[in-house]
């Protein structure tokens, strides 16, 4: 199960891939990894974050958890960040809590203490969504901790309390907050557009049935995705939910900036310019599954045919180059005198 919080950079323009190099290097002595095709794209190293506290249940179970939250953050096309933490859940060898290092050893591996049901952790955790969570409210949430302790920095572990609940989203944020924080950025974003917050949970076909994914829109920033893959969980399940979260964000932006621009009767030229953003900014970087295991392709193939995200896409993609033809057209009409 993991968390991805997608946003615009805060930077007036596109930065380059030596300037991501220096955003994400978020430990000392390890390498930013950036690939230049299809398009710009950079990961940062991977970052443990020490965790014992209680799973999500849809049972309202007190399911307890201990061991170590796996997060990155990456830019794409120098212009969208995302925050990414998973976390594989497995059963523990014995109902009691043992030294860190053992859960060192096992990076991104959390073990659940005691009786669980795998489908009522999946339920808890895409169900239990309150609203409240994307305002700051607690209602009965614990509030994230910036001093929760990192055993990659050698801190030793949180006591189990029983009350604080597993909470992804806190440390993805908290990573992507760093990154936009940075002062080689600007922070004179060309728009204002939210965080969208994707929360996923993978299942393996061989104990939840054929291949499927269903992804659902809750609200304007937060989704979830159920999925059930073939094979063992590998890491490239995490980079289809990452693309999948990112390409949403372009989609719900897009709309947003059409919307915006095109809804209450601008006039022709003040319309055009609060559409040129999209062609300067999100336009080029609508490539999906470009980074998709070819194993997981096919449930990216599948939501291509429902809802269709590249359908919905393009049709916004047309409506701004018509109303940039349109205007340019009448402008060359007055300037002609015809």
């Amino acid at each position: 199960m993991g968390e991805v919080h997608t946003g615009l950079l805060q930077n007036s323009g596109e930065v380059a891939a030596s300037t991501c190099r220096r955003l994400l290097g978020l430990l000392a002595g390890q390498t930013v990894r950036v690939s230049r095709r299809p398009i710009v794209h950079a990961v940062s190293p991977d970052r443990l974050t020490g965790v014992d506290c209680r799973l999500p249940s849809a049972s309202q179970s007190r399911v307890r958890g201990v061991g170590t939250v796996l997060t990155r953050c990456s830019i794409t096309g120098g212009r969208v960040v995302q925050g990414s933490s998973y976390v594989r859940i497995v059963r523990a060898a014995v109902d009691r809590r043992l030294p860190w290092s053992h859960y060192l050893a096992r990076p991104g591996v959390m073990e659940v203490l005691g009786k669980a049901k795998p489908r009522d952790l999946s339920d808890g955790f895409t169900d239990d969504l309150p609203g409240d969570r994307l305002s700051g409210a607690s209602a009965g949430r614990t509030r994230p901790d910036p001093a929760r302790p990192d055993p990659a920095r050698g801190d030793r572990g949180p006591g189990w309390s029983g009350s604080a609940p597993l909470d992804l989203g806190a440390i993805s944020g908290r990573f992507v907050d760093l990154v936009q924080s940075s002062p080689l950025l600007d922070r004179r974003a060309p728009f204002k557009i939210p965080r969208t917050r994707l929360r996923w949970v993978a299942e393996s076909a061989s104990e939840s049935g054929a291949p499927a994914i269903r992804f659902t829109l809750h609200n304007d920033q937060l989704r979830t995705l159920r999925l059930v893959h073939d094979g063992e969980f590998t890491p490239a399940v995490a980079e289809l939910c990452e693309d999948l979260a990112l390409h949403d964000w372009l989609l719900t932006t897009l709309l947003v900036i059409v919307e915006r621009a095109l809804t209450g009767g601008a006039p022709g030229p003040e319309a055009v310019a609060k559409l040129t953003p999209a062609v300067d900014h999100l336009l080029h970087l609508w490539m999906p599954a470009a980074r998709v295991d070819e194993t997981l392709t096919p449930l990216w193939e599948s939501l291509e045919r429902y809802p269709g995200f590249t359908r919905q896409w393009q049709s916004l993609v047309d409506r701004i180059r018509d109303q940039i033809s349109v205007n340019m057209l009448t402008l060359l009409i007055r300037k002609g005198g015809w």
